[in-house]
């Protein structure tokens, strides 16, 4: 069916001009391009309505048009598609990639580091499958927090919500003085930490000026690079395991599977992949971000589903292929790969200077520090997304709502920004303990976060069914449906556990000490009880009880009311395409 036929509806046909009964949206487009850029006075002036921006497909299907476009978010909807699915396929690369695998390569041995990455990534492709068909249903502002409101628990979202806005503050400042010390490997007398961090502080903020388009572009162009650099390194190691590396370097030799002989494939056997495990988790996070954007991008049904299925390929090709390679090229038993948390002690740059190959080293370096700078943006955009949802939803200051006529969410972007300079407590050594206590009150936030999409599907879907509705009618079906989202739900209860369990007995024992061990135990697992405190508190303040199937609200914010015989005559349609385009819809998009 072409979009005529779909019965989608364009808020561009609905009139701006206020008449009696009639509801007014605002248009951007209006503005002059340097307001809608963010760089003028008038650009911070509040917005005065929602755009209506978002397709409504089968919008004949509705009785009050005007109403359902209403619904839509006041941010505008600035994301591309090129913008989605880049984030969803390179967003969350970074420093646990490049420079956490070696840690964890050294604590799992290179089997370790394979059955980690794998669990947690059928996982995810799991998590993102369940957002993917609610957020594509619902994009609606605040993702999966304002989903776990309906859906869930609003006490339990509430406690959800601050602790994943805590989480990206503290991340903040401690992304920037990672980027800091990454830029020192080419020297400590250059500039000062503190000047480094000074720079870094300012180029977020300035990009952070140009609001969602500036993070769009920069999340683009920055997982472009991080793509280049990973699938020319995949080329690059799989030459030097073949023996093709220059003469008179490590890898001039043929070395296969030597390194899982020799020192061997696990490091610290059971223990070793349960502290792994956590790893991958962490390095994995930003991923549910797609499901923030949702309602940032004109028509998410046509753009999520290539943003969710771009999960899975940078799961296996760029996160398991890397990874391989890695542990192939070397051995746990490496002393570098303690070498601090800069990029000395990146199995990348390892790896490559062990090759003999010059000048690549730098490269992965600047590479590394781009990325640092693109987690640090994602901490603004996740953190202030969310915190103007916890406003509007009443569970923050309600001054955190305001979105100006750029899309900005300003206070929340401003709020999230003052976290920055937090970072200059690194420049002392006593920071290092102040940091390690700031991110153990939010280290599960991201686990949490995962298990409440999941759980939040599996409510969704008993609801749908509840209330006379058929699968059919959903515009996008999550790959494992309720089963993938219950695997998912068992899996983190189980990475969980293993937190749990190498927190109280962490590799290389457990301290003699009771006060070292509680020390260890709770800046591991601190967030745990943050959590639940939150959750009392969100309960005490607002007295409110999750609903019953039957009772959840599942018309509001709604942008498909496509019937299930309109559905299956789309699809009809698409099955009777050519078997090559077929079989990259299955891959790529819906």
């Amino acid at each position: 069916m072409d979009s005529k036929a779909e019965k989608d509806f364009d808020s561009s046909s609905v009139s701006s001009v206020p008449k009696k009964g009639r509801i007014e949206f605002y248009d951007p487009s209006k503005e002059s391009v340097w307001t809608r850029l963010g760089l003028t006075a008038e650009s911070f002036k509040r917005a005065p309505g929602t755009t209506g921006g978002q397709v409504v497909a089968g919008s004949g299907n509705v009785a009050d048009i005007e109403q359902i476009l209403a619904e839509g978010p006041m941010l505008q909807q600035k994301m591309k598609p090129r913008h989605l699915t880049m984030i969803a396929v390179g967003g969350s690369i970074g420093t646990g990639l490049f420079v956490g695998s070696g840690s964890a390569l050294n604590s799992g041995g290179p089997a370790g580091v394979l059955i980690a990455w794998i669990l947690i990534g059928i996982m995810l492709i799991n998590v993102t499958q369940a957002l993917g068909e609610m957020s594509i249903l619902y994009p609606v502002s605040g993702g999966f927090y304002t989903l776990a409101i309906r859906f869930l628990d609003p006490s339990f979202a509430f406690a959800m919500g601050w602790n994943y806005v805590l989480q990206w503050v503290v991340v903040l400042p401690l992304e920037i003085t990672v980027a800091g010390t990454t830029v020192q490997y080419w020297g400590t007398d250059v500039l000062p930490l503190a000047a480094w961090i000074t720079i870094f502080w300012i180029v977020i903020v300035i990009i952070s000026v140009f609001g969602t388009l500036g993070f769009a572009e920069e999340e683009f162009w920055s997982s472009c690079l991080k793509l280049l650099v990973v699938v020319m390194f995949i080329f690059i190691g799989i030459v030097c395991i073949c023996g093709g590396g220059p003469k008179g370097h490590a890898y001039d030799h043929y070395i296969g599977g030597a390194k899982w002989q020799s020192p061997g494939a696990f490091a610290n056997g059971f223990k070793g992949v349960c502290s792994v495990f956590v790893t991958a988790a962490f390095a994995f996070a930003g991923t549910e971000l797609v499901g923030l954007a949702a309602s940032e991008t004109p028509n998410p049904r046509e753009t999520m589903p290539a943003a969710v299925k771009g999960t899975f390929w940078r799961i296996t090709i760029i996160y398991i292929s890397s990874l391989t390679i890695i542990g192939l090229l070397i051995g746990y038993d490496e002393p570098r790969l303690l070498g601090g948390g800069g990029a000395a002690a990146s199995p990348f740059v390892i790896a490559l200077k062990d090759a003999g190959i010059r000048g690549l080293d730098h490269f992965v370096n600047v590479t590394i520090c781009i990325s640092v700078l693109s987690i640090g943006l994602s901490c603004v955009y996740a953190g202030s997304r969310t915190l103007t949802a916890l406003a509007e939803t009443g569970y923050a200051p309600k001054i955190f709502a305001y979105v100006d006529k750029s899309s900005r969410p300003l206070w929340s972007v401003i709020f999230v920004l003052a976290w920055g300079p937090l970072a200059y407590i690194n420049v002392k050594a006593v920071g290092d303990t102040v940091f390690m206590w700031l991110v153990a009150l939010s280290g599960l936030s991201t686990l949490f976060t995962w298990m409440s999409i999941c759980l939040c599907h599996i409510r969704f879907r008993k609801a749908w069914q509840v209330q006379g509705h058929s699968v059919d009618e959903l515009p996008f079906k999550a790959l494992g449906g309720v089963w993938g989202s219950w695997f998912g739900v068992v899996l983190i209860t189980l990475v969980l556990i293993a937190q749990f369990y190498v927190a109280i007995w962490p590799i290389g024992g457990m301290p003699d000490n009771a006060g070292d061990v509680a020390k260890n135990f709770f800046s591991a697992y601190l967030a745990a009880p943050v959590m639940i405190l939150c959750y009392i508190i969100g309960y005490v303040w607002k007295r409110t009880l999750p609903q019953r199937s039957h009772e959840i609200d599942l018309d509001s914010g709604r942008k498909s009311w496509l019937t299930a015989e309109e559905m299956n005559e789309w699809r009809a349609e698409r099955r009777r395409a050519p078997w090559h385009v077929r079989i990259y819809r299955i891959l790529f998009t819906n």
